[in-house]
Formats: C-alpha cells, structure tokens, sequence
C-alpha cells in the first residue's frame, strides 16, 4: 500500500437510488446552459463517422445488464453530458464528437464485455470509456491495450490495475484509498473486531485487503474473512446462511459487506440471525438505495463508503436534464457520473492538445491535461481549450475533483465518500475524506 493522508472535507450530499438502464449509441450535442436540449443521434452515424480520421469517437464500455446496471445510467448520463458540452464548445479539433455504447456486462458472465471489446475495437474509437467492474477491464484491458485504444475507467478501484498499461488510466481513487478510509471509519467508531463478507472476486478481496490492512494498523482484528482465512464466497451465490451463521459465531463489533447483487440475500439473512444492522458497513458496490427491497428502518444506521465527490445540485439537475430529454426516465443515482464527465473531457482535452482524435495522441497528452506537468487551471473544457490554443499547459479541474495523474495512471488525489443509511434505507451522504496516493 502506498502511504495516504487523509483529512476531513465536506461536499455536497446525495441520496443513491438504483435504476435500470438502457444503452445508447450515437452522437451528442447540447449546450452549456442548465436548460440547454440534448439530442442524441443513431448508432450507424457514429460507427459512420470513424470513417473519418477527425472524429472524436467516444466509445463506452458500461454496464446495461447485469448485477452493476444501477451504476450503468449516471455514468452515461456523465459521459453523454460530457459529450454534449464539447460539441457545444465547437467539437474537438473543428469536429463533432459522438458515441459508441456497448454493454459491459459484469463478472458472472465475461462473454459479454469481451465481445463488447471486440466491437469497439473495430469501430476504431478513439478511447474507451470503462469498465465499471475492475474484474471486467481484467477481462478487457490485454485486447484493448494490444489494439493501441487508450481506456480510461471512470470507476475502476482494483489495486492490481494500478500501471497496469500505458494504455489505462482511471479517474477512480485505488483501494488503497478506500480501505484506507473505511478502515479508519470502522475503527474511529470504536469497533475492536470485524467480520468481512466478500466475494472471491478481485475488487473484493483488494478491498478487504486494504480496509483489513488500516484496521489492524489502528489495533483492531480481524475475526472471520480476512485475507488467508479462505471464507470468502463465489460471485452470483444466492443463498448465505452458513456464512452469517460462521460470522455471527465470532461475535464481531462491525461487519463488513463486501459484494453487489448478493448484498440483497445476506442483508436479509443477517436481519434473520439478529445482527444488529447499524453495525454494517457496505462499499461503493452495494452503498446504493434499498428503499424498495426492505422493510423501513432495516438499514437504519449502517454506514457506507464509495469513492468520488459528490456533484453540485447543478450538476445533478444537468445530469437529470440529459438522461431525461435522452431516455424519458429519471435518473436519480449519481455514482460515478462526474467521474465519467470528466474522463470523457480529459480524453477530448488530450486529443485537442496533441492535434489529432488518434489513441495515440490521446495517451501521449492525457497526463499532460490532467494537470501532470502543472498549468494554468480551468474548469471546462471550453476554457481548457482557449488556453490549450494559446500555447499554455492546462490543469483540468472537474467535478469528480480528483488530482492529475501520476505516473501509475491513477489519480494523485481523490475523495471518498461517507455515506449513512436512513429509516428509508437511503445511503445519505456524512462527510468525505480525501485521499492521496
């Protein structure tokens, strides 16, 4: 683990509710105005105009189905958003951008991100934006890379991805950052003992590792699932009862959910064996909305962590905008959507800066918008372009507010959320602490 300081920040709160998703595949345009329309083109005019060497092609690799589709809608909320200013601000290079979308599946089923790789490859699309699951950009980031696409994941936390290629970065903090985090929040709250549930899956067991790590170093134990126990579980199991029974036995003071969809069979279960539930903890994979799934006041009190500042209400109302003039529906879950935003903006700041929407261009100049090399800080991409014009170095400051890239391709700086449940079962967020790696 590299060494973190942590300091108390306060940001804005947000309340997480899951929603479904469905992928769209074309071209973005809009304004920079709150009230600015959003209008979306077809699928076949996008893959119609890689044939053009100046097209910013925007090709996203999100989650539509599966156990992660709550994530799927705010991130291409963010990146459709993203898209849509960047036009507004005269397209990248003289050019329009426009996107590409594919679905990235999750875990259980690996066929469904690989054949979603293998399509954007062919498309030739300038970057790539994801996967959310770190899993599933392990699954794909080999072909990608090999392919010369840069991929940047606006969600990714898995240790094991940091420098992985000079062909990935992520505008996610590492679980380093996170574990860090949830471990001193575990401790700070006077707990001597913990108990991990988690699945056998490398975010989970990365981030057990991390937050174990940070509990032990504050004189605390871990009782049942730690690292080297083997009691972690298989991902997509249905049912839980001998794990709790297991955990429960050590009589642990905090217990810690470390899953997806599985998190909805043992929440259940714990509640059945008489877990005190304000004593759980949950992760950026599970901290969302169970409103509609339990009884009132079921989660009341547990606490959660998920990295990534929260949006202004602002942000939130454009964000809300795009999806609905695109979609119809409502989006009402944030994760992740300034994290794609600015992931999206980055990648068009790099191909403004480097004079061509190649990948090549991109990775050589993507560090370089970050902030990498220091610069004048601007905030939009229309500003970030003025100055790009002008011959300076640019230091792009976005919503998800994390730090340039070092020279692991993650993000130098980053903040963690922390969020606690209402009688609704509403993760509502507490406070933030921001992490730096």
């Amino acid at each position: 683990m590299r060494d973190l300081s942590l300091r108390t920040r306060a940001l804005g709160g947000i309340a997480l509710a899951a929603t479904s998703a469905l992928v769209l595949a074309g071209c973005a345009s809009g304004s920079t105005d709150t009230n600015a329309d959003a209008t979306t083109y077809s699928a076949a005019n996008c893959a119609a105009d890689s044939t053009s060497e100046n097209t910013f092609k925007v090709g996203t690799l999100l989650p539509v189905t599966g156990n992660l589709a709550f994530l799927g809608p705010a991130e291409i909320a963010g990146a459709g958003l993203a898209v849509a200013d960047i036009n507004a601000a005269g397209g990248v290079n003289g050019t329009d951008a426009c996107i590409y979308g594919t679905d990235s599946g999750d875990s259980s089923d690996m066929s469904v991100s690989t054949a979603s790789a293998e399509d954007l490859i062919k498309q030739k699309v300038s970057f790539v934006l994801g996967a959310a699951s770190s899993s599933v950009s392990l699954n794909v980031v080999d072909a990608i890379t090999e392919a010369g696409i840069v991929q940047i994941s606006p969600a990714n936390t898995a240790a094991a991805l940091s420098g992985y290629s000079p062909f990935y970065f992520r505008v996610a903090p590492p679980d380093t950052v996170q574990g860090d985090a949830l471990g001193q929040l575990i401790s700070g709250d006077g707990n001597a003992t913990t108990a991990f549930l988690v699945f056998n899956d490398s975010y989970g067991t990365g981030l057990r590792d991390s937050t174990e790590k940070a509990i032990v170093e504050a004189g605390g134990s871990v009782v049942y699932g730690g690292k080297g126990q083997g009691q972690e579980f298989p991902p997509s199991q249905t049912t839980f009862s001998s794990e709790v029974t297991a955990a429960l036995a050590q009589k642990p003071d905090a217990l810690v959910v470390i899953a997806f969809d599985e998190t909805k069979a043992i929440i259940p279960e714990l509640v059945a064996q008489g877990w005190d539930m304000s004593h759980t903890y949950f992760v950026d994979g599970n901290t969302s909305s169970f409103e509609k799934d339990f009884e009132a006041g079921t989660l009341e009190g547990a606490q959660g962590t998920i990295p990534g500042a929260a949006p202004s209400d602002e942000l939130k109302k454009r964000f809300g905008k795009y999806w609905s003039d695109v979609q119809g529906g409502e989006l009402s879950d944030f994760i992740y959507a300034a994290e794609s935003y600015d992931a999206t903006t980055l990648a068009a700041l790099a191909a403004t800066k480097g004079g061509a929407t190649t990948p090549e261009a991109i990775q050589a100049n993507l560090a370089a918008v970050s902030g990498a090399n220091g610069g004048e800080k601007c905030t939009t991409y229309a500003d970030c372009v003025k100055l790009i014009k002008d011959g300076k170095e640019i230091h792009y400051q976005g919503p998800s507010s994390v730090g340039p890239f070092n020279a692991l391709n993650d993000p130098s700086s980053a903040f963690v959320g922390i969020y606690k449940f209402n009688n609704k079962n509403v993760p509502l967020w507490s406070s933030a602490v921001e992490g730096k790696s």
